[in-house]
């Protein structure tokens, strides 16, 4: 199972925490140089109303209720003389004691904590007193207004944010579009030029990666059909002796079995080739021409019609009508013959085997070719074009290239092939579409 790492949702994330951080660090500072201000203005208000205050002193007690919530602007003025300091004991809990020296005295009673500033005169002590939670919550206010903004538009930061990183990381998904799209055989290098410098790097390299593969590509396809082509001759050679061994001792069972092998290999061989030429890609449109798709279907019936009565399969071919296709001659031929071909191996002996082509639309023309074989479940309709897989394969002599060899010349031609069940024969139904005109489709496949 893959994990979802994302890395636009992980940068997402991590912006956002930031930013969150960020506002969490900011509000901190704010706060402490709110208060910090705040101090000091109020700080001055009170020595400028001790001091004018002190002009003309007379005694003064301040009221402070415990349940009343109280502002900024909310100052508590004690004056009282030193001859008489009952004031001092009746109200201790507020007042400070006497200070010869003027300035802020930092004060804790049951209420909280205060901040006092102390006045003292020849004849009198001038105490104002403010609580310190005043100027804190004020700070708070000042450092809360100036950041509530921010936190009001912060979903819409966040989903501009998310656009950018969006924005951002386009080009990797066209990057992984333009890859995506591509075809198992487009090994053709990407253009650096449409992306920016940072991907640079990473698409050069895979540039010359599909150089490696290509040129790997290259050198299993050509040893794979030179060293097919060497074994054509001998094999030829030793089927003919064997066949001429069988001829004067037609029930020597080994040299049945010599002889089978023999035929077994040639097949191989022959199919091999086959592939090794169908894989040789470039240059395909130098090869492409007008056919007549009829013709070139005769011709592989005709090559196939001493197989067929070997095994005395009655094989019927349709025609509704001369259809003309631009097309890979050698391709096509491998497409009906291969077709015919695994039809013939895989039906009863008196069998049926019927071959129909008509024109589907004005693009396109199709081939269909039914037999009254056993047929195929639905579940091997994919398997049976992969190389080397064969149903039955001791009942009769393959490679298990045949159906690979079709599939191959029908993507090469930009068709479509499928299977199904035949309604009239009941056995397996094989259906080639290919396109009347070259398409762009199949430019493009020429190309790569």
């Amino acid at each position: 199972m893959i994990k979802n790492n994302s890395l636009k949702k992980r940068l997402t994330i991590f912006l956002a925490i930031f930013n969150l951080l960020l506002v969490v660090v900011l509000s901190a500072a704010a706060y402490r140089m709110s208060l910090h201000e705040i101090n000091e203005i109020l700080d001055s208000q009170m020595s400028y109303i001790a001091g004018r205050i002190a002009t003309n002193a007379h005694p003064l007690q301040s009221v402070f209720d415990p349940h009343k919530d109280y502002q900024e602007e909310d100052l508590f003025v004690d004056i009282w003389p030193y001859a008489d300091q009952t004031n001092l004991k009746h109200n201790q809990h507020l007042l400070v004691g006497p200070k010869e020296t003027k300035g802020f005295y930092p004060h804790t009673n049951e209420y909280g904590d205060w901040i006092v500033y102390v006045y003292p005169t020849t004849q009198y002590q001038i105490q104002i007193s403010q609580q310190l939670k005043v100027r804190k919550m004020l700070a708070m206010e000042l450092a809360f207004g100036m950041f509530l903004p921010y936190l009001l538009v912060f979903p819409l930061a966040l989903w501009i944010l998310i656009w950018i990183i969006r924005r951002g990381f386009k080009p990797l998904e066209d990057f992984k579009s333009e890859l995506a799209q591509r075809s198992s055989d487009d090994l053709s290098p990407f253009n650096v030029e449409h992306y920016p410098s940072e991907l640079a790097p990473t698409i050069i390299e895979m540039n010359q990666l599909f150089e490696r593969i290509y040129s790997t590509q290259q050198e299993q396809k050509q040893f794979i059909a030179d060293a097919a082509h060497e074994l054509r001759t001998p094999i030829t050679a030793l089927n003919l002796q064997t066949k001429i061994l069988l001829s004067e001792f037609p029930e020597d069972r080994n040299l049945k079995n010599l002889s089978m092998g023999l035929a077994r290999i040639k097949h191989l061989v022959v199919q091999l080739l086959a592939l090794a030429k169908q894989d040789a890609t470039p240059n395909l449109e130098e090869h492409y021409r007008r056919l007549s798709l009829n013709e070139v279907a005769v011709h592989c019936i005709e090559q196939l019609m001493n197989f067929a009565m070997d095994k005395e399969i009655d094989m019927g071919f349709l025609i509704n009508k001369p259809i003309e296709i631009t097309s890979i001659e050698h391709s096509l031929h491998s497409i009906i013959y291969n077709l015919l071909d695994n039809a013939i191996k895989y039906s009863p002996r008196g069998g049926i085997i019927n071959v129909s082509i008509d024109q589907l639309d004005s693009q396109h023309a199709r081939l269909m070719i039914e037999d009254n074989g056993a047929g195929l479940e639905p579940e091997q309709y994919d398997k049976v074009l992969k190389r080397f897989y064969r149903i039955n394969h001791h009942l009769e002599v393959g490679s298990g290239l045949g159906l690979s060899i079709v599939d191959r010349a029908v993507q090469q031609l930009g068709g479509t092939i499928q299977f199904t069940r035949s309604q009239e024969l009941k056995g397996l139904c094989v259906i080639v579409i290919l396109p009347i005109n070259m398409t762009p489709t199949v430019e493009k496949f020429i190309r790569h």
